[in-house]
């Protein structure tokens, strides 16, 4: 049984078709791991969102995201892609536009107004400008953040950071303070053999007891290890031992079973007849 929507329609025809509708707008085009890509001219981007729109055989309706990309190395280092859909074709198509820190984007609210929360998402991390937008403002971000946090120049700690305050009871920012400096990982697993003393090794270097591991010092251990002091030895007191069974009694009658201990008038009375006890 077939499934009842549409297949996904092939890139076959998309770039010339778009490459006929837009015309001057269209800077480059292309196809890659089966996704087809335009860039489009920044200051022509609402003409060519209509053409793609509208256009017979384009047909694309919605528009799903939009997206930021910062390559700081680059004269306008953002790439803002928005990600349109065919509903009628069951196809998807990236629009590039390209621009910097001041250079503004037309706004497409007035095409998809679903684009008034994207455009301020992508300016909120990224910084880009969208002229035409009436509430272009930060959406993800706190009051009062300083700075554009997916930038790649943004530092990982950030600026400010929030704490409650037991004094003043109420949410506080202050300058970041770090407990500790950040490490420098090289992604070399510190099992397999660091090339690098790590915290922590220098214990490795102390002496233990024989057997197990113990937690004594490693003076303790090393004393312990030491040889005797004879000194020591001829002065300690000398203990008692003993060497055979003469010495500790063992085999000799108790002194008050013996003979001359027993009384003379036993306390047992002879009865007439004898008994058990005579």
């Amino acid at each position: 049984m077939r499934a009842p929507a549409p297949r996904f329609a092939a890139n076959d025809g998309v770039i010339d078709a778009a490459r006929a509708a837009l015309g001057p707008w269209l800077v480059d085009a292309r196809e890659h791991v089966g996704e087809v890509a335009l860039v489009v001219d920044r200051v022509n981007l609402v003409p060519a969102m209509i053409a793609l729109r509208d256009t017979k055989g384009l047909e694309y309706q919605q528009l799903m995201e939009i997206a930021g990309v910062d390559y700081p190395e680059r004269d306008e280092r953002f790439e803002v892609v928005y990600c349109l859909l065919s509903l009628t074709r069951n196809h998807r198509l990236h629009v590039h536009v390209c621009t910097d820190e001041d250079k503004p984007v037309p706004s497409v609210t007035g095409l998809w107004p679903v684009a008034g929360w994207l455009e301020r998402e992508v300016y909120d991390l990224y910084g880009v400008l969208f002229s035409g937008n009436s509430d272009l403002r930060r959406i993800l971000t706190d009051y009062g953040f300083r700075g554009h946090p997916l930038r790649k120049d943004f530092p990982l700690t950030g600026y400010t950071e929030l704490r409650y305050s037991e004094e003043e009871k109420r949410v506080v920012y202050e300058p970041v303070k770090l407990a500790q400096d950040f490490r420098n990982f090289d992604f070399q697993s510190p099992w397999e053999g660091a090339e690098y003393v790590l915290p922590g090794d220098e214990k490795g270097a102390q002496p233990q007891g024989k057997g197990a591991q113990t937690p004594a010092s490693a003076d303790a251990v090393k004393k312990a290890d030491a040889a005797p002091d004879k000194t020591a030895a001829a002065n300690a007191p000398e203990t008692k031992t003993t060497e055979s069974s003469k010495q500790t009694g063992a085999g000799e009658p108790h002194p008050g079973n013996k003979a001359e201990g027993k009384p003379n008038d036993p306390d047992v009375v002879p009865s007439k007849g004898g008994g058990q006890n005579q």
